[in-house]
This record gives structure tokens, C-alpha cells and sequence, in this order.
């Protein structure tokens, strides 16, 4: 049975491929776009991985998280950040805020997919 995956990311191009790719493997997807949307998109659809772009408007990637891992009912949300930025004080810090993985692009859509997949079983 597929899982809820919210792809939150303002780059249509990533999207687009994301959304395609989540729901051939039979996932229910959800698209925001900006940070805030993020966090009403998690208390309305109750997502079971978040594909996270750190760099979005209204809120970054970072904040989101953070505010997701304060709140103890999303504690069994697995989030995925994807950001360009790649240097390894950006990676520490968005596994500080509680990201369970950090995936820089461009990245293998292949092993993004593989990645959900395990994610969405634990």
C-alpha cells in the first residue's frame, strides 16, 4: 500500500518529475510550494515522508523542520531534505533541525526513489 508523500519544493521542473516518479510507485502525493504551506499541508494530509527544499519562500527548509520536530504528534514524519546547497555545514545543520536524511542536487531520481521507499517501510 502506498504511503502520503508531500513534495514541498518551489522548482517546477523537480516537481514534476518527483510527483510522476511517487505516484507510479503507487504513493498519494501532495505539492506546496513555500514553507508556510509546508506546515498546514502537514496538519491537513498527514504525510508520511516530506521531500523538503531548504531554499523556499516564507519559511526556509531549516525553520520548517525545526517547527515539525517540536511538535510530538509529526515525530514519525521521515523528512528528506533536498537542497543545491551541499557543503557540510549546511548538511550538519539540516540533521541538527532533525532531517532524516540530506540529499544535495541534482541527485539520481533512482536513488531518491530507493530512498523513500526504505523510508516509507520503517
Amino acid at each position: 500500500m502506498g504511503k502520503r508523500i508531500l513534495i514541498a519544493d518551489d522548482e517546477p521542473n523537480i516537481v514534476v518529475s518527483l510527483e510522476f516518479l511517487m505516484k507510479r510507485k503507487g504513493h498519494e502525493v501532495k505539492v506546496v510550494s513555500d514553507g508556510k504551506a509546508v506546515l498546514a499541508a502537514v496538519a491537513e494530509f498527514a504525510p508520511d515522508v516530506i521531500l523538503l527544499d531548504v531554499m523556499m519562500p516564507g519559511l526556509n527548509g531549516f525553520e520548517v523542520c525545526q517547527r515539525l520536530r517540536e511538535n510530538p504528534a509529526w515525530d514519525s514524519i521521515r523528512i528528506i531534505m533536498l537542497t543545491a546547497r551541499g557543503r557540510d555545514v549546511d548538511m550538519a545543520k539540516g540533521l541538527a533541525v532533525g532531517a532524516d536524511a540530506y540529499v544535495t542536487k541534482p541527485f539520481s531520481t533512482r536513488e531518491l526513489v530507493d530512498k523513500v521507499e526504505a523510508m516509507a517501510r520503517e
